[in-house]
């Protein structure tokens, strides 16, 4: 296997060959306790690795998701004025300002409408993985039988 862990266990290996090499009276099981110990080290060195590789991550993804967030609500402002400004408008020819608000708060509802009619088709066309759900359970009843 390919990999950091892969890769240190190759080192590892040629080290406690040559262990065996320089300390031949040393007991099996010295060697073997040896061994545990270092893939314990290597396992602890690898979660230590993992957690600070993801706490920059961790740190990068909420740093993005507060920008994203903040887009979002800037968004929605410029919706709401926009709103506003194109009812505003209805008005300048000589509409009364709560038809022109009727008119797009209606706008709204059609949109709404149409989001909604895509969403229930959509939704609608979501099953189950049948061909995954069969496969593990051909699988799993394989390693029942043995």
């Amino acid at each position: 296997p390919a990999g950091p862990i892969a890769g240190r266990f190759v080192l590892c290996s040629f080290r406690y060959t040559a262990l065996m090499a320089e300390n031949p009276n040393q007991s099996i099981g010295a060697h073997i306790a040896q061994v545990i110990r270092d893939a314990s080290d290597l396992v602890h060195a690898e979660i230590k690795l993992a957690k600070s590789e993801l706490q920059f991550s961790l740190k990068a993804g909420g740093v993005a998701i507060g920008a994203v967030l903040a887009a979002l609500f800037m968004l929605f402002m410029v919706i709401v004025l926009a709103s506003i400004t194109f009812a505003y408008f209805l008005t300048m020819t000589g509409m009364h300002a709560a038809w022109a608000f009727l008119i797009v708060t209606g706008l709204y509802v059609l949109g709404i409408v149409a989001l909604l009619a895509v969403a229930y088709f959509s939704a609608k066309k979501v099953r189950a993985p049948e061909r995954t759900i069969t496969t593990v359970k051909k699988v799993s009843e394989q390693f029942s039988k043995e």
